[in-house]
């Protein structure tokens, strides 16, 4: 279903019961079908309400073709030589439209949980909105600091490669490369299931121009990092130790600008959600979730 947040459209999947509140946000050109149903229903049947989204120019959520396509070289100098980046919009615009569709369903406050650009929105949602966040996750995310490493050359190359054709099997075979380079590389996830999940994320919305929306929007969050100190509801943060797109240091330093994060190495685990990733995601995330269950906000 469609929820009004921000000025825009957003749709939500929302598992319902009497549940606390589990929010679900998927990364960089990511959908809410990106999260295997195994998963998913993992999360429910342990007894969470768990609310997916599709952030806005990705899936079925409102894409702001208006806006423009960013120039995201002139981004990447501006960003190097320290000189402000104009994003279309703001990893800030999409956590308030993650809290303004939280709102529109009557929740007031959830667990947040991110992957990669997910986990940068969620943890802005938990520095403007600490009442309404019980916990933070950030899973295989970043600080966003100056200074970290880059995702690996064999990753850049690839994103470099773009689709010959807007063809589906052209763009199919450019996801598949993406996701061999990214991927768990002890567990990868066969093709036949990559193939399909592919197919069905180009039916419900290919976008290239709205995936490079979002990223201007990560580049330009070049104060999130020293916000994070704001930060005090409990945190964990997750990261695989094979992640080639974003690397684990990122990870670390997200821990250490928190006050108090818990931070937890999945071994193995590259920038995916391969069964033994999220088995891993599982074996952390839901016994911290259970030490911290949802209490009334203070004052």
């Amino acid at each position: 279903m469609q929820v009004a947040a921000n000025g825009i459209r957003i749709e939500v999947e929302d598992s319902g019961g009497q549940g606390e509140p589990l929010l679900l946000i998927m990364g960089l050109g990511g959908q809410l079908i990106h999260w295997p149903p195994d998963f998913v229903e993992a999360l429910v049947q342990a007894g969470y309400r768990l609310i997916r989204i599709d952030n806005r120019d990705a899936g079925l959520s409102q894409h702001l073709p208006e806006l423009g396509v960013p120039n995201i070289a002139l981004a990447g100098l501006q960003r190097a030589f320290r000189a402000p980046v104009r994003p279309p919009y703001t990893l800030q615009d999409m956590a308030r439209d993650t809290l303004d569709a939280l709102a529109a369903l009557d929740i007031p406050r959830a667990h947040v949980v991110g992957m990669s650009m997910g986990g940068m929105i969620a943890q802005r949602m938990a520095i403007a909105a600490p009442e309404r966040c019980a916990t933070l996750t950030s899973i295989m995310s970043s600080s966003g600091a100056r200074g970290l490493p880059s995702l690996q050359p064999k990753v850049l190359g690839v994103m470099l490669t773009k689709p010959r054709s807007r063809d589906t099997e052209a763009v199919v075979r450019y996801y598949l490369n993406f996701f061999r380079a990214v991927g768990s590389p002890a567990n990868p996830v066969p093709e036949d299931a990559m193939r399909e999940l592919i197919l069905q994320t180009i039916a419900r919305s290919y976008d290239p121009a709205g995936n490079l929306r979002q990223l201007a929007a990560i580049m330009a969050d070049d104060t999130r990092a020293d916000e994070l100190a704001r930060v005090r509801c409990p945190t964990l943060v997750l990261h695989g130790d094979a992640d080639p797109f974003v690397l684990i240091e990122c990870g670390h330093d997200t821990a250490r600008r928190i006050p108090g994060a818990r931070f937890a190495v999945m071994e193995g685990a590259g920038h995916d959600l391969a069964p033994q990733v999220c088995a891993q995601i599982q074996h952390h995330l839901l016994p911290f979730l259970r030490q911290h269950p949802m209490t009334p906000p203070t004052e």
